[in-house]
């Protein structure tokens, strides 16, 4: 007999259990990517919206008295209302309007989110936010020039947006445990950097010829997801194992839904070889479910609330390049619109490469909270020097994006998955996994008003200068470092009192 290939002897190795878990984290991988790939296009298609009118010129005619170029009025380049000189603020309350709109909602989403089928939730999220993605596309299609209007779609997006992270985060809790969840959570929290380096892309495609559909296309793909998750999504290992104890009891004939034929829920490991008779067997629970935990019953888990500060600056300076930074190519480097969005998917690859990192380190390491302040210490000095150095030329630039976007985004990757996980799964909590949820909106939630004010402060400080904006951002950083060792020191006193 010829020797079994060692593909099919690697296959075969994995249970069911394992399959699923390995489908799942694929699953919501893809889910969240697509997220993160219709937020991307605004910051994209901002150079596009209020563009240098300076190089659409007029050659000098024989009658000319004067031989200077001049401009063609009716050749208006920007999209108004973003024609005007105070263009930075209109786009930075654009941005504000979604993320305040998100930090609101998703103090709400994860209360929500315990209490209906995350796989209903996350489903009507995706298609209600594929359908406002497209609606800002269509104000090109359809030449629609009202601040208001942008406003609104930015407003609804934000809300419905929020469906995605609470529902998203507990699905993949519920399939992993506490073992290197550190490195699972970094592998698997690469989807923020994958979904804005693909949304860099689609929108650059389309940005110089028609925005609309750098909006469109994007929000076709995750209104198809939302179609996908409907579809394949299994909340929680719990739901495989009653679906197949469901279509067992039926091939057995069995009608009622609380009859289970698992003996391993009725005997011990030391029952193994003990023979039982095959009898329908009614399983009642000792203890009611677990309830949904309040809001401030989360706020009170130690923890909770120092990393959520922490992740409000850092998610500040995270959102502030994600999108502030194709716009700050443009003008610096004076490069197009999309040779600058290309460029700062640069950023994104440091991201993926910091999150990894940050999961790894703190899983070795046992210390989440060190491993987020050994990385905000290095963001800082990093930041000023990418003001520097981005003045020197296109290969410092390229550098410095990929070290910037690994100390930046490694903090914040590291709290919203690993941190948000081990603290939504507390033992103060006493197994009641419902609480999940509700952390960790609390947590990203707290981080997302961050994320609303750096953005509607890099609009009203560049307007005095880029300069402004970067020490803007360091000083968030350095305000993140300061929570996160104060957080330290409070375990660690939590620790020696309790001894």
């Amino acid at each position: 007999m010829a020797p079994v290939p060692p593909g099919i002897r690697f296959l075969t190795s994995f249970n069911r259990d394992q399959w699923y878990r390995a489908f799942t984290f694929g699953l919501t991988f893809l889910l969240y990517t697509s997220f993160h790939l219709s937020r991307k296009p605004i910051s994209i298609v901002k150079s596009e919206l209020h563009k240098n009118c300076s190089h659409v010129m007029e050659a000098p005619t024989e009658s000319s008295s004067s031989q200077q170029p001049v401009l063609h009025p009716e050749l208006d380049c920007s999209w108004k209302p973003f024609d005007r000189n105070n263009y930075k603020q209109l786009l930075g309350a654009m941005d504000y309007s979604f993320l305040c709109a998100y930090a609101i909602g998703m103090y709400l989403s994860g209360i929500i989110g315990e209490r209906l089928p995350i796989r209903l939730y996350l489903t009507v999220g995706m298609l209600t936010s594929g359908l406002f993605t497209c609606l800002f596309g269509l104000g090109y299609i359809y030449d629609i020039h009202s601040l208001g209007f942008y406003i609104f779609v930015q407003v609804a997006n934000g809300l419905v947006q929020t469906t995605g992270w609470p529902s998203v985060v507990t699905c993949i809790g519920n399939w992993f445990g506490k073992g290197r969840r550190g490195l699972i959570m970094g592998l698997w929290n690469s989807h923020t950097s994958v979904g804005n380096i693909l949304g860099s892309l689609i929108a650059g495609y389309y940005v110089s010829s028609n925005w609309g559909l750098s909006f469109i296309v994007p929000g076709v793909i995750i209104a198809a997801m939302g179609v996908i998750c409907f579809l394949f999504l299994i909340e929680h290992p719990n739901d495989l194992r009653i679906a197949s104890t469901q279509s067992s009891a039926s091939s057995n004939q069995v009608s009622p839904p609380f009859i289970y034929w698992d003996t391993e829920l009725l005997l011990g490991q030391e029952s193994i070889g003990v023979c039982v008779p095959v009898q329908q067997v009614v399983v009642v629970k000792s203890e009611a479910e677990p309830s949904a935990i309040s809001f401030m019953g989360a706020l009170r888990i130690p923890g909770v609330v120092e990393f959520s500060l922490c992740l409000l600056f850092a998610k500040l300076v995270s959102y502030t390049f994600l999108f502030w930074l194709p716009l700050y190519i443009t003008k610096t480097a004076h490069l197009d619109a999309k040779k600058a969005g290309d460029l700062s998917t640069l950023f994104d690859v440091g991201g993926i490469v910091g999150g990894i990192l940050a999961g790894v380190l703190s899983d070795k390491l046992g210390k989440r909270a060190t491993t987020c302040a050994v990385m905000l210490l290095l963001a800082a000095p990093t930041l000023y020097g990418f003001s520097m150095m981005s003045q020197f030329g296109l290969g410092p630039t390229i550098g410095m994006l990929l070290v910037c976007g690994g100390l930046v985004n490694g903090p914040y990757a590291l709290i919203t998955t690993a941190v948000s996980a081990d603290l939504g799964t507390h033992k103060s909590l006493k197994g009641n996994a419902r609480a999940l949820s509700t952390v960790t909106a609390i947590i990203d939630g707290t981080g997302s008003v961050g994320a609303a004010v750096g953005p509607l402060l890099a609009g009203l400080l560049s307007a005095r200068g880029w300069d402004q904006v970067f020490y803007m951002l360091m000083t968030a950083d350095f305000l993140a470092l300061l929570v996160t060792c104060a957080n330290s020191c409070t375990r660690k006193q939590l620790r020696a009192d309790d001894v």
